[in-house]
């Protein structure tokens, strides 16, 4: 079941709603308050998976894509550097997406070196495996039912 969009309000305990502090980069975020923020125009939505990802499995429509490392090999891109700093024109924050919210906090942590509000999207897009290593059904922005399109 999808949860409810979560509120961007100050929680009890002073933080947003949504959003956790994290070591080296602006913070984590549901997979519901990132959908929110870059629908409010707040946050740019960058898909750090590779090409091959976003192109088999799905894309958020909108999204930069620009893969924090690249397929086959999974090299770092000598690219992301410059995507990073073309998607910040504007200065909103990034929300960044991966397969399952790890590649996603290494991009973060890049990210805000170079200047960057940079925020995680917890789960990622097909969140972590269940018990029979399957994909999508525990978690993750297409779990939640938010935008998404597949070739």
């Amino acid at each position: 079941m999808p949860t409810p969009p979560v509120s961007t309000t100050n929680a009890p305990n002073g933080e947003q709603e949504g959003v956790r502090p994290a070591e080296g980069y602006a913070g984590d975020v549901t997979p519901a308050c990132a959908a929110r923020w870059v629908a409010e125009g707040n946050a740019v939505l960058v898909d750090v998976r590779t090409d091959a990802e976003r192109e088999w499995v799905g894309y958020v429509p909108g999204a930069i894509g620009l893969a924090w490392k690249q397929w086959p090999g999974m090299a770092l891109n000598p690219d992301f550097d410059e995507g990073i700093r073309a998607a910040t024109t504007g200065g909103r924050k990034l929300v960044l997406l991966c397969r399952s919210g790890v590649r996603s906090i290494a991009a973060a942590k890049r990210a805000t070196e170079l200047g960057a509000q940079a925020y995680n999207i917890l789960e990622g897009f097909e969140g972590n495996p269940d018990a029979q290593g399957h994909r999508g059904r525990a978690g993750g922005w297409r779990f939640h039912g938010l935008p998404w399109k597949q070739n």
